[in-house]
């Protein structure tokens, strides 16, 4: 398995309602830098069965190259799956799996 396939797989198991951290990412899969895993999140071409608007940085905020029509896009998904924003960063201690 690549490592766009292992971030994927990873990413397809975030349940509704709840995020993980580009560096939970890395960690899980075995990749060094969570940069990386924003590179490969960014060419996801199924964002509907690949929720990568559920991944966010490590801060609790979001990053500003969502692919799937910017960070209003992005917080608009997170908030309508029932997760909400303060000072717009997500309270990781609620909604982190």
């Amino acid at each position: 398995m690549n490592n766009q396939e292992k971030i994927f797989q990873i990413v397809k198991r975030i349940p509704k309602g709840k995020v993980v951290t580009y560096k939970q990412i890395a960690r899980i899969s075995g990749i060094k830098s969570p940069r990386v895993i924003g590179n490969i999140i960014h060419k996801n071409k199924y964002p509907d069965s690949i929720p990568c608007h559920r991944v966010v940085k490590s801060d609790g905020t979001l990053a500003t190259g969502y692919a799937f029509g910017g960070i209003k896009a992005q917080k608009k998904k997170l908030i309508d799956e029932g997760i909400k924003f303060v000072k717009n960063k997500i309270d990781l201690n609620i909604y982190q799996i």
